[in-house]
């Protein structure tokens, strides 16, 4: 099964000592370079930043299409752009994003994936 993440999902999970439910149930979750940055540039200090960091099942990966992110950018924040794009270009199985923009945006793009909107 192929999961990819946006930053709040894990952020949440993270700071409430439950990242390991993604571990659980999905074996590794992908992340756009965005949503990395964005994830690991967070200040250590704050809760369940560093678990992030140690997840060996986070896998970050390069968006491909750049024009099609500067498209959703007119509507979402970078990290959601990237999030969207980059389940499109997997073929993922499931998209984890909390924001109600973004789930909007990804089920309009016709995709044969699932969106979680419980994150």
């Amino acid at each position: 099964m192929i999961v990819v993440s946006d930053a709040s999902p894990l952020l949440t999970l993270a700071r409430i000592g439950r990242l390991e439910i993604l571990a659980t149930l999905y074996g590794q979750v992908i992340v756009p370079e965005a949503v990395w940055q964005e994830i690991t540039g967070v200040s250590p200090e704050k809760s369940g930043v560093v678990d992030l960091r140690n997840a060996g099942w986070l896998e970050h990966r390069t968006v491909k299409d750049i024009a099609a992110v500067q498209i959703l950018r007119a509507q979402l924040d970078l990290g959601e752009s990237e999030a969207v794009v980059l389940s499109l270009e997997l073929g993922a199985d499931l998209l984890l994003i909390d924001e109600r923009a973004g789930r909007v945006v990804a089920q309009g793009r016709d995709c044969a994936w699932s969106v979680c909107s419980a994150c």
